[in-house]
């Protein structure tokens, strides 16, 4: 998969390699280039599988500079030796990180006289195998990267191991290389389980133990056949810092689950937690989610300039518990109604670890049982929440209020032992968290009891910004709350008259004591989203405030095309050659929410592919009112004319525009909302 901006061109890899004259990607057909150092295929003496090895039993975990530092000059020696420093003092060796991976631009644009590869002497002037001396000498492990293809995937066209995958196997080895990233830029048209077999006989054949990472993209299904072949294989496009992306290559890679396991893992490519492009609640799912898949937890940040937050994240040993678990087990999907996501992993010890993950731009309740996660019956469960490192009983029902696009990660087991720690509580809110300024909103908050023990001395709590009058309209405590039972109390909420829409923070906090006495001490946070009605008559949305946004690449665009990365870097919005003045431009997957205060009827748009990715692009659009879909197109290309889409949404509370890719994944999907209105 390539994203391909108009203005340049950009692989799958992230890179941005300059006109199509660059190098060919994946030129179909192409003739093969004489693979002058490697052995007949055919006739050459059958490797071990990598994967059979020894290696990668569990998924590596260790650091990768790509998503932090692209090409840039900062990528050198004193950065790779300064991670490997910040590895040992900040404790994320002794957590389990081992790999400080180079990624492109390490090596000089041409081989040497005698076809060896030399590193970048301004980047790295005593060679790579100074710098893995000392990764090495910390204890740690070296990764380097190159493609198989002709050249790497940078715009410079540094060389590339396709025709000289024993050689440039052997050099790593002798480098004192551990890991190898192998890439998919400018193959020439050959047959992917060649290129890749090649040099997984390559590796095995210089005796080293090398971590081989398969970065073909997915294209070819590697999960299919990859587990005898590379350690870990790629299974979608890159990554980027963003909601949307995460989210898109999260749902790609969880119902791949069954070709994973120790020595062979998919990969949805590194993290990048701290890049800064999504919020701490939002890294956290990211954490959490590629744990729960048992996948390779690469740093993709700098982490010179890392938050404390940043390591907290990264360093959690109980989450890093998760992926590494020998078992090896990727988890499944339990279910995943309206953006509801449950997700469960066994674990060796024959506990389940249960990721309860909310899509969705608002907290909801997200619920299952230990049964469906997969435990023996019992008379109750110990969960342990893994984030707030804390230990409940519960009776059975795992459940938890999740905050928008947060992940509540419990770690649930059979134990015999559940009657020493305290019950269970979910604290759940009750109503719509929209209002209007200077105007009161009803909400209800309730304290449900989870545990097989009752809750004592229960008290509820909600808090708001400075100047908003929060008041209780029934009892915020009870003595006790019995097993299955809720402490329910209605609040009144209003905002100070003038306050601007946009969102603000709301806190539940609950205490409570166990019938031992243990003091207990919950909360959760829940977003207000204060509103304007929508003027009388029809309106451009464009114009309107948006209540959320998520978007596949770069943010949600007004009045033009998306351009992928920063705000305002699109183009005039463009379909079938009819240009809009109006609307917005996004990137699948997407979804933009509006208030509709229950007073608009209708909302119209002309809607397709935008004209700026040429030939590419699949997309289909959705309307929803208030939850449910009111208007949907079928699957739109770059060569279709825009479409009209209309829908009625009489009495919606709230409208959601949804973009998705059609089907066949997220690559140019430039989608335009043209001419979008909302009549009310």
């Amino acid at each position: 998969m390539r994203h391909l901006p108009t203005r340049t061109t950009r692989t799958s890899h992230g890179r941005v390699i300059g006109a199509l004259t660059a190098g060919l990607l994946c030129t179909a057909g192409a003739t093969a280039p004489a693979v002058a150092d490697s052995p007949a295929p055919a006739t050459a003496t059958a490797a071990a599988p990598q994967s059979g090895n020894g290696l990668a039993l569990t998924p590596p975990m260790g650091f990768n500079n790509w998503n932090s530092t692209h090409c840039r000059a900062e990528f050198n020696e004193s950065m790779v030796k300064g991670i490997a420093d910040i590895f040992v003092e900040k404790g994320l060796k002794d957590a389990g990180y081992q790999y400080v991976n180079l990624d492109d631009c390490w090596a000089k644009p041409q081989r040497n006289a005698d076809g060896k590869l030399e590193a970048d002497p301004v980047r790295f002037p005593n060679g790579i195998k100074a710098v893995a001396d000392y990764v090495h000498s910390k204890g740690l492990k070296l990764g380097i990267y190159t493609s198989a293809g002709t050249k790497t995937c940078d715009s410079v066209g540094l060389p590339g191991a396709l025709g000289h995958e024993y050689s440039d196997a052997q050099q790593f080895a002798d480098w004192g290389v551990d890991y190898l990233k192998y890439d998919n830029c400018n193959n020439q048209g050959v047959d992917a389980k060649l290129r890749y077999t090649t040099m997984r006989d390559a590796l095995e054949a210089t005796g080293r133990p090398i971590v081989y990472s398969i970065c073909e993209w997915g294209e070819n299904k590697p999960w299919e056949w990859a587990a005898d072949v590379g350690n870990l294989w790629r299974t979608t496009g890159d990554i980027s810092d963003s909601w949307g992306s995460m989210l898109s290559i999260m749902k790609q890679n969880l119902p791949l689950a069954p070709a994973a396991g120790p020595g062979h893992w998919n990969d949805p490519d590194m993290l990048e937690v701290g890049n800064g492009g999504m919020t701490d609640t939002e890294y956290r799912t990211h954490f959490s989610m590629w744990s729960v898949m048992a996948a390779p937890l690469l740093i993709g940040s700098d982490l010179r300039k890392a938050t404390p937050e940043t390591f907290e994240i990264l360093s959690n040993r109980e989450v890093i518990a998760v992926d590494q678990d020998p078992l090896g087990k990727q988890g499944t999907v339990l279910s995943s109604t309206d953006g509801r996501w449950v997700v469960a992993k066994e674990m060796q010890d024959g506990s389940r670890v249960v990721a309860l993950f909310n899509e969705s731009g608002s907290a909801q309740r997200i619920s299952t049982t230990a049964k469906a996660a997969g435990l023996p019956q019992a008379d109750a469960y110990t969960m342990r929440d893994l984030w707030e490192h804390t230990t409940y009983n519960t009776a059975g029902t795992i459940s938890a209020t999740v905050p928008a696009h947060g992940t509540v990660l419990l770690r649930v087991a059979a134990d015999r032992k559940w009657a020493a720690h305290p019950p269970a509580v979910e604290l759940g809110l009750n109503g719509s968290p929209l209002v209007e300024a200077g105007r009161t909103a009803p909400l209800t908050t309730t304290v449900t009891d989870l545990g097989r023990t009752p809750a004592k001395r229960v008290s509820a709590a909600l808090t708001g910004p400075s100047g908003w009058q929060i008041k209780p309209l029934s009892p915020t405590g009870s003595a006790t709350v019995p097993t299955g039972k809720a402490l329910t109390t209605r609040w009144q909420v209003t905002p100070p008259a003038g306050t601007a829409t946009g969102t603000y923070d709301l806190t539940l906090a609950a205490q409570y004591r166990s019938p031992s006495g243990t003091r207990v001490r919950s909360s959760v946070p829940f977003q207000a989203h204060v509103v304007v009605a929508p003027p009388a008559g029809s309106s451009f949305l464009s114009d309107l405030p948006q209540l959320s946004a998520s978007n596949g690449w770069g943010p949600v665009e007004k009045d033009t095309s998306n351009g992928e990365s920063d705000a305002g870097d699109g183009n005039p919005l463009t379909i079938g050659g009819t240009v809009f003045a109006k609307g917005l431009g996004v990137h699948a997957p997407s979804a933009v929410e509006f208030y509709a205060a229950g007073a608009c009827s209708a909302v119209t748009a002309q809607v397709g592919v935008d004209d700026e990715k040429g030939a590419k692009g699949t997309v289909a659009f959705e309307i929803w009112a208030d939850g449910t879909k009111v208007a949907s197109t079928g699957v739109l290309t770059n060569a279709m004319s825009a479409q009209p889409i209309t829908a009625d949404v009489s009495g919606a509370q709230v409208v959601r525009l949804v973009v998705t890719d059609g089907g066949d994944g997220v690559d140019s999907d430039h989608a335009d909302w043209a001419d979008l209105r909302m009549g009310c």
